[in-house]
């Protein structure tokens, strides 16, 4: 058993080709964690947010803190924690702070690639 704390403290910044604007990242449970998922803390900054992208497989957000938007190319979410949003492999999609807030999600994922679209 390993018991990780998420902590904003921990968190690194990610200046990664896929983000825009202040964005950290802490990864709670990595591969040599667990060789079958990925969990990460993700803060989103004032409005930053990644670009259009997809992944090879589901992906799971959790939204622990502030106030985000999640969206595809047909609906756009308004999210705060407690929100749970599966997004599935291969959809289009975009993540992040809303303008003026900062917005922390977890990113649950099983080992796979991710492609950005713009």
């Amino acid at each position: 058993m390993k018991h990780i704390r998420q902590d904003r403290e921990q968190a690194v910044p990610d200046s990664s080709d896929i983000m825009v604007g202040s964005v950290f990242r802490q990864n709670l449970v990595a591969e040599g964690d667990a060789p079958s998922l990925r969990v990460t803390a993700v803060t989103f900054d004032d409005g930053a947010r990644n670009r259009w992208h997809h992944h090879s497989t589901e992906q799971v957000l959790v939204v622990t803190h502030g106030k985000g938007i999640v969206a595809n190319e047909h609906e756009t979410l308004h999210v705060t924690p407690g929100d749970v949003v599966l997004i599935q492999a291969g959809e289009r999609h975009w993540h992040g702070a809303e303008d003026g807030e900062s917005m922390t999600h977890l990113s649950i994922l099983i080992p796979g690639e991710i492609t950005i679209d713009d």
